[in-house]
């Protein structure tokens, strides 16, 4: 990881854990303020990576992977940006869903780390986490406020692990 990823990772982790407080301090309009960011950051994700599949990824192999990713962040943000209208339970089966889903990610990612290397506890710990507070929304469903609170704190707690992981030394494969 270069200089720059590690800043920008640290400088996310900042963003998210202001993020989080803000939420916290404001839990009524939480909701719309996670649906917006979610939106904004699905959509600039899509962008970015078409961007990148136009100008380097088309000739790679695997570049139409690339391509599909971008199509489906892209449209997930757009539709993410046409949740304001809906009910609230809308939104939050939403994000609890995306939650969820990063959650098992991480796992699948551990169990296979596990295979190949030894570093592989900390994605099943941020993946253990990310579903138990997928969980614990789910239990909250009907009070708003409690749902911001335990939303936030596994925000802060993604937002301290994306720290963490920056400062961590990168591992450098060499080919011989």
């Amino acid at each position: 990881m270069s200089t720059m990823q590690r800043l920008f990772r640290i400088l996310t982790g900042v963003l998210m854990i202001g993020l989080s407080i803000l939420l916290i301090l404001e839990p009524e309009s939480g909701f719309l303020i996670v649906a917006g960011l979610l939106s904004v950051s699905l959509s600039v994700y899509g962008i970015r990576y078409l961007v990148y599949y136009f100008t380097m990824a088309r000739h790679m192999v695997g570049g139409k992977l690339l391509l599909y990713v971008s199509i489906i962040a892209l449209d997930l943000g757009v539709f993410t940006a046409t949740l304001f209208d809906t009910p609230r339970i809308f939104i939050i089966l939403y994000l609890l869903g995306a939650h969820a889903f990063s959650g098992v990610i991480n796992i699948m990612r551990a169990l296979e780390a596990r295979r190949y290397s030894g570093a592989w506890r900390l994605n099943a710990l941020q993946g253990a986490v990310g579903l138990l507070v997928a969980l614990a929304c789910v239990l909250f469903l009907r009070r708003t406020d409690v749902l911001v609170y335990v939303y936030s704190a596994g925000i802060i707690y993604s937002a301290l692990m994306r720290i963490v992981t920056a400062f961590r030394r990168s591992a450098i494969v060499y080919i011989q």
